[in-house]
């Protein structure tokens, strides 16, 4: 199965770009303090390493607008900021270099201080994310669309947008989130029926690191099923790189992105003859280090593997004497005990992965 995207306009962010065929972008936003730049910046060279493509930081002050510009020259991918109330952050934080801000329909209202970051915005070449949130919608709009807000949220966009088009300026992305997953979906399909602005998806505070996970997945998983989304965040209370750590996973389960390796491994049952649990771990933790897009099996019977693995590139399956390394559904090695197993398995990983990038550098 092929997903077949819709048609949106292309943007960028900062070189980023977002909408039209372009890849379908990660990102992630820090929990840092934005005034403390050296540990911000860590945090950002931390999330880029684990495969973050765009960053947001928060700014509720001026220092911290300020401090963008120091930030910006010591990383390398687009950085947004993220704006609520005070318009003047936003004009603050163009001038020192944000790639992009994020503002909320439902806090910045005023169309005389939106003008002035529309002129600003146009001045600096900074692109705009229009970010609706169900939380946070006007309370007229929350009155009139109270029995569907996933309407309301939509409204507000469409509103916002279209005093954006009245003023010259198309640099925009939008993203119409709600806790709820089911209204967030609703939003995000009646939104993309009405308009081609390139799309930003989540399910917004979706909860801890296995709840949020869960529901990210779900949520953020059936709009791209759909064809809906361009750019992506998984929001989670965790550590900022498990979220990209789960946008990976997401993006590389529908084909979408080639991120790194897919890991294949059983459930586990009475008839495995490995401890598939603890192999899994040990392997996966291995793997944090390879980009390769290999496919991997980890399968606790000779059963399961090589055929029920059979298009994995590499794999292991357990056996009465300890386990074999197959590759490609043929069996390479036997192995008698399993410490050695994981060992020699971690070695054949890394020559697969080697190959790749050296056959990668053949074709140029």
């Amino acid at each position: 199965m092929i997903i077949n995207r819709k048609k949106t306009r292309q943007i960028y962010v900062g070189n980023v770009a977002v909408g039209g065929t372009a890849p379908i972008t990660i990102q992630s936003m820090t929990n840092t303090d934005t005034r403390d730049i050296s540990a911000t910046v860590r945090q950002i060279k931390r999330l880029e390493k684990r495969g973050c493509e765009i960053i947001r930081v928060a700014i509720p002050d001026n220092e911290s607008a300020r401090a963008i510009k120091e930030i910006k020259r010591r990383i390398s991918i687009p950085l947004i900021a993220d704006i609520h109330f005070d318009y003047k952050l936003a004009l603050e934080s163009i001038k020192n270099g944000a790639d992009c801000i994020r503002i909320n329909p439902g806090n910045i209202k005023n169309k005389e201080k939106i003008k002035e970051i529309i002129k600003i915005s146009k001045d600096y070449n900074t692109s705009i994310r229009i970010g609706v949130n169900s939380g946070s919608l006007d309370y007229k709009i929350r009155e009139k669309f109270k029995n569907n807000i996933d309407d309301g949220i939509v409204f507000s966009a469409i509103e916002y947008i279209k005093f954006f088009e009245d003023n010259d300026f198309f640099n925009i992305k939008v993203s119409l989130k709600s806790t709820d997953i089911l209204t967030t979906i609703s939003a995000y399909e009646k939104f993309s029926q009405k308009s081609e602005y390139p799309l930003h998806i989540g399910i917004t505070e979706a909860g801890t690191e296995f709840s949020g996970t869960i529901k990210s997945a779900i949520g953020i998983g059936y709009l791209l099923i759909k064809g809906i989304g361009d750019t992506l965040r998984v929001s989670l209370t965790a550590n900022p790189e498990k979220e990209i750590d789960t946008a990976k996973e997401i993006l590389k389960s529908l084909n979408l992105r080639r991120l790194g390796p897919i890991l294949i491994s059983c459930p586990t049952c009475a008839r495995r003859e490995i401890d598939v649990i603890k192999i899994t771990k040990k392997i996966e933790k291995e793997l944090k280090n390879i980009k390769s897009p290999i496919k991997i099996a980890i399968m606790g019977c000779e059963v399961n593997g090589p055929g029920e693995a059979r298009d994995a590139d590499i794999g292991i399956a357990g056996s009465i004497t300890g386990g074999i390394i197959f590759k490609e559904g043929r069996v390479l090695k036997r192995i008698e005990q399993s410490d050695k197993l994981i060992k020699e398995f971690i070695i054949e990983i890394k020559k697969l992965d080697e190959k790749y990038w050296r056959d990668k550098k053949n074709e140029v």
